[in-house]
């Protein structure tokens, strides 16, 4: 029986090789959905061939079904379309590549359609993670980790006897462009230095995050909802080489880690085809190629959004949101040349410490927080 996919965000990094994945593993494409990116979603729609697409900008959803009429995909638009796209066909699986808070929404849709979910979307359980969580546990639905060092971290944890075994849970980060610049260093750099990351190629967003290694301090806090493990049992390394993708360490000291070249196709696979294996198109890691592989300790006194998400997730109820949209708000704002770099740390951290939270949250409750957290950033800038 074949298995049937939807990918949302198909047309950036993480939704094209997903595609590759899928392709090659024979299965059927039922929906895709992406921003703006009218050609690339038309030139999918032509080779898939999905039931139905999705473009959240209304202008190029227009454009799109014009174009695309001849074909038999219906073509949707806005948040409505792309949730209508995670739940409203047959997929067996739905993968969340959308960046940012607006793959929260479509991830209930998928969940409450009792769609298996494939996330490399981490804002989904960053903003929303006890909603999500106990939403999949009440319809059933497994969440399985796309990102490369989630995925590391699921895939360590299969040999575990007992839960109680788990010592602590070792994410792997690769420093970024700025490994080992002070914050005096960091004061002018450009957009232009903070996107030349070293090992992967990501949309600008999460290279950015990269770059002030927001993205681990996100990914922390996405590895306590998907693990189910307090905040002060996640550590962090810098790896440089991105070759060990994240570790386990047992309570008798032993660590297990899950190793492979940067191609983000292995995780994608595993998240797809798990509890199995399959051949790869993925280069073989050849450990002799490397040599050497490096381990350092964060600067947490330069890259302070580490920090900033530790505190977040320990304080609990919205703060993860409100630290997610701000940075979110703050990292529009540099690449758009309006603030500098490290003042995306500093106004992350002013809206965490200023935010209203509450414990037991529901979707309203996110997306107003979201909504406070980004006019909070903005006015902060305007100052």
């Amino acid at each position: 029986m074949t298995e049937k996919l939807s990918i949302l965000g198909s047309t950036g990094s993480i939704g094209t090789q997903s595609l590759d994945v899928a392709e090659k593993m024979g299965y059927q494409i039922c929906a895709l959905t992406a921003n703006e990116n009218v050609e690339e979603l038309e030139k999918q729609i032509r080779k898939y061939k999905p039931e139905k697409a999705a473009l959240v900008n209304e202008k190029a959803a227009k454009e799109l079904k014009e174009r695309v009429k001849d074909t038999g995909t219906k073509v949707l638009c806005g948040l409505s379309g792309v949730c209508e796209c995670a739940a409203q066909t047959d997929a067996d699986t739905v993968l969340n590549s959308v960046v940012g808070m607006a793959g929260l929404e479509p991830t209930l849709y998928a969940i409450k359609a009792k769609k298996k979910i494939a996330l490399a979307n981490k804002e989904t359980l960053v903003a929303g993670g006890s909603l999500v969580t106990k939403t999949a546990a009440e319809y059933g639905v497994d969440i399985l980790p796309v990102d490369s060092e989630h995925s590391a971290i699921f895939q360590c944890l299969q040999g575990m006897n007992k839960r109680d075994e788990l010592k602590s849970i070792i994410l792997t980060a690769s420093g970024g462009p700025f490994f080992g610049k002070t914050a005096a260093d960091l004061k002018d750099v450009t957009l232009e230095q903070a996107l030349n990351h070293p090992n992967w190629s990501m949309g600008a967003k999460i290279t950015v995050d990269s770059a002030s290694m927001m993205n681990k301090g996100l990914e922390l806090i996405e590895a306590v909802w998907l693990f189910g493990v307090s905040p002060d049992k996640v550590d962090i390394v810098v790896h440089r080489e991105s070759v060990v993708h994240s570790l386990i360490e047992y309570v008798d000291n032993s660590v297990i880690a899950q190793l492979g070249v940067p191609d983000m196709r292995i995780p994608i696979q595993y998240a797809l085809t798990y509890p199995n294996r399959f051949e790869s198109p993925v280069k073989k890691l050849s450990l002799s190629d490397y040599a050497t592989l490096t381990f350092y300790k964060p600067d947490y006194d330069t890259f302070q959004c580490i920090n900033i998400c530790r505190k977040a997730i320990e304080k609990g109820g919205l703060y993860p949101a409100i630290a997610n949209s701000a940075n979110e708000q703050a990292n529009l704002l540099f690449r758009q040349g309006r603030i500098g770099f490290l003042q995306i740390a500093e106004l992350v951290g002013a809206a965490v410490e200023n935010g209203q939270s509450k414990e037991n949250y529901s979707l309203d409750d996110v997306l107003e927080a979201d909504k406070a957290a980004r006019a909070f950033v903005l006015d902060e800038y305007r100052r």
